[in-house]
């Protein structure tokens, strides 16, 4: 008996193991597609139906009615950057992709909310970011399977497009180029930020490198400061320890007093205990 329980439990572990080996082909293959439309990076995260000889739209996917654009879970597409639609701001981030095709129309929607199995078992107005609406094209060739990307590429735009059957949608996306091209200009061009200059600075302190190389660069790094604002209290703090480490103790226990006083007005108990400790070490010696 014991023998013929053992060898059922072998065929079952067997027939077990076999089936998790099992693989076979989604009726809806995933796909992932990445786009660089001028800075920005957009990437969209589908399952692509077939048509497989059936009619899609009014039947399929009928007119009217929400649809999940893909199969499986959410189609979800991702922005880097905040883009514009249909003259409406879209916040970078990931939206849940839903369209409402209609015969002569089509709504295109980006839901907040992407971790639901196709639509969600109760639409939230509040979750649309975006609703915009198209005119569909008919093109004089047959898609087979679903087919979302981005084209018509510019530096400032691109389109989005859905395609099936002999069905097309675009939708085109305006991405902030020439706003993250000027700002990149404008900081090359000024040189070095005050994050740089810190982190140099704090470097060579740390590696005992040249320290009056360390004081120029943290000196840069406060002058940075914008103007109507106040020094970060831990620059100081690092400009204190340098001045510190050179000999100039006068010089150092000013510095913390200035980085005591920012520590202070930010509430910031470590570096106010920091500040106080190397005042008074200082002032001992």
């Amino acid at each position: 008996m014991k023998r013929i329980l053992a060898s059922a439990i072998i065929a079952l572990a067997f027939i077990l193991s076999a089936q998790a080996q099992i693989q076979t082909p989604q009726a809806s293959p995933k796909a992932v597609i990445e786009q660089t439309v001028g800075l920005t990076t957009v990437k969209i995260d589908y399952s692509r139906p077939s048509a497989r000889g059936r009619a899609v739209y009014g039947e399929l996917v009928p007119f009217g009615r929400l649809w999940r654009t893909g199969a499986n879970s959410n189609t979800v597409i991702t922005f880097s950057d905040d883009v514009v639609i249909a003259g409406k701001s879209l916040r970078a981030g990931s939206y849940a992709l839903y369209t409402q095709p209609k015969a002569d129309s089509w709504d295109i929607i980006f839901y907040t909310d992407t971790k639901n199995w196709g639509l969600p078992e109760k639409w939230d107005d509040s979750k649309e970011a975006v609703r915009a609406t198209v005119k569909p094209e008919f093109l004089n060739r047959n898609v087979e399977t679903l087919t979302i990307g981005l084209n018509a590429l510019e530096n400032d735009y691109g389109f989005l497009e859905i395609a099936w059957e002999k069905t097309m949608v675009a939708l085109k996306i305006e991405v902030p180029t020439k706003a993250t091209a000027l700002k990149s200009i404008d900081e090359a061009m000024s040189g070095p930020t005050a994050g740089a200059y810190f982190a140099a600075a704090q470097y060579y302190y740390q590696s005992n490198a040249d320290l009056n190389k360390a004081l120029t660069w943290i000196n840069q790094a406060v002058d940075k400061t914008p103007q109507g604002e106040d020094t970060p209290f831990y620059m100081l703090r690092q400009k204190a320890l340098i001045q510190a480490k050179l000999g100039d103790k006068k010089g150092a226990i000013e510095t913390a007093k200035l980085s005591l006083a920012g520590a202070e007005k930010a509430n910031n108990p470590d570096y106010i205990k920091m500040n106080r400790d190397s005042i008074n070490e200082w002032s001992k010696k």
